[in-house]
Formats: C-alpha cells, structure tokens, sequence
C-alpha cells in the first residue's frame, strides 16, 4: 500500500495537464498515475499556491530514505526532459511529485519493483513564487 498525501495543484497547471493528457495517443501507466493525481488534487489559482508545493518547472530537493541520497530533480512536461536532472511528469516519480508540500513523503516504486520513499525537503525554485506564471 502507498501512501498518498494531500496535494494542491494550480488551475494553470491542471489545465496544461489535461491538455497533455488529451494529446497522447497512447495512454501507459505514467498517464493513469497522473490521472489519479488531478482527481484527487486540490485546485487553486497560481497566485493562492504556497511557495513550498511542487508545481510544473519546480525544482525540488527531496531525498531517499534508505539510501540517505539527495535529489535535485526539476518537474517538467514530456517534451522538456532528457536534461540531467529533469523529470517528466508521466514517469512515476514525476506525477507523484507533483503538488506535494515539503516535509511530506511519497512512497515510489522504482524500476525493478523496489519499493522508495521519498521525503520533499525543499522548493528551491517555483514559477508561481517568483512571479513566472507563463512557464
């Protein structure tokens, strides 16, 4: 059983997403998943987000509990990954990432079944906090 704990997403956000969505022609696991996460997301506008939820483009801090490794990973949409540390938001720990708040943790299967748990440490960098709404 994973744990899933509350997220807030920007209407902006959710509305590039769907978009997204609705342009895949093949809708894998990495689109299920972020379909479960804008259901189960509470919406506000880009201006009522607090500045240490993950939004698209956020760069985040976050570390493996096991293992005691830090990640610095950057959320961004499909088109924009490849770059090291750059994270789509259709692989697993892209969508799960996604509105968390730091302190809070996310249980994440990684490649090979493995069961991680991640804990957001810091926002380092969020468009919405500084001011960056067209990203």
């Amino acid at each position: 059983m994973t744990s899933t704990p509350p997220i807030t997403i920007t209407r902006t956000d959710l509305q590039r997403l769907e978009q997204l969505l609705d342009s895949l022609d093949d809708f894998g696991p990495g689109a299920v998943a972020l379909q479960a996460e804008l259901d189960r997301a509470d919406v506000v506008g880009h201006d009522q987000v607090p500045a240490g939820v993950v939004t698209m483009n956020s760069r985040v801090h976050c570390r493996e509990e096991s293992s005691g490794k830090d990640y610095h990973l950057t959320l961004v949409f499909p088109q924009d990954a490849g770059a090291e540390g750059t994270v789509s938001i259709l692989a697993p720990v892209g969508s799960a990432l996604l509105g968390l708040s730091v302190g809070q943790h996310i249980d994440w299967a990684a490649p090979g079944g493995k069961l991680l748990k991640l804990t957001l440490l810091a926002v380092e960098y969020q468009p919405e906090a500084a001011g960056e709404y067209a990203r």
